[in-house]
């Protein structure tokens, strides 16, 4: 099993990229591996995983300039912005400014082909503005997160620095592989490099 995962399952449990929330949703149920005593949720690394895989691969389908990658809260900041220097894709970290995708009015306006949030809840404009043009929309998806007008749920902690920098890590040298900008085990970046301070 293990050699199947794309990491070593150790190095996805040291993110905390398992660990849910106290709550949950019944759009992340089929997740959820069980419930600790102490009440949080604990997702499935295999399907997380899985997921990391079908990220990939849909993401590699697109050119840098047709992605735009959100991220509202600040956990996620260092690793969307880095994917964004290392890959060329659009990020916006912090605030989303309304209507880059929807205004073509806008000095600022983006046409883009896919969203990625890290959670569809602080970063719900995006979505929306999304859901309007008919862009599709992926999502890393905590167990307390809903997932109607997700595209492409990924499940994961999406709260943790660890975990979000993992995320992005697996995401950015798997693009830069598959879009043949970097040959297969040229990725000299660190999780680390995503995930530290």
């Amino acid at each position: 099993m293990e050699k199947e995962l794309l990491i070593p399952n150790d190095e996805y449990l040291k993110s905390g990229i398992h660990i849910g929330t106290k709550f949950k949703t019944k759009y992340m149920e089929n997740f959820i591996y069980k419930t600790r005593p102490d009440g949080l949720s604990v997702l499935n690394v295999q399907q997380i995983d899985a997921r990391i895989k079908v990220l990939i691969s849909f993401m590699s389908n697109y050119a840098p300039e047709d992605i735009i990658v959100v991220a509202r809260r600040e956990n996620g900041w260092k690793p969307v912005q880095l994917f964004g220097e290392l890959t060329g894709a659009k990020t916006y970290i912090g605030r989303y400014p309304p209507g880059i995708l929807t205004n073509i009015q806008l000095r600022t306006f983006t046409e883009a082909k896919v969203l990625f949030v890290t959670d569809p809840w602080p970063d719900r404009n995006a979505v929306e503005d999304a859901i309007k043009m008919g862009i599709p929309v992926i999502a890393l998806c905590d167990t307390n997160n809903q997932t109607n007008n997700i595209d492409l749920v990924v499940p994961g902690n999406n709260k943790g620095r660890k975990s979000l920098g993992l995320v992005f890590w697996l995401l950015t040298k798997g693009y830069l592989e598959n879009r043949g900008m970097i040959n297969k085990g040229g990725f000299t970046h660190t999780v680390d490099d995503f995930s530290d301070e």
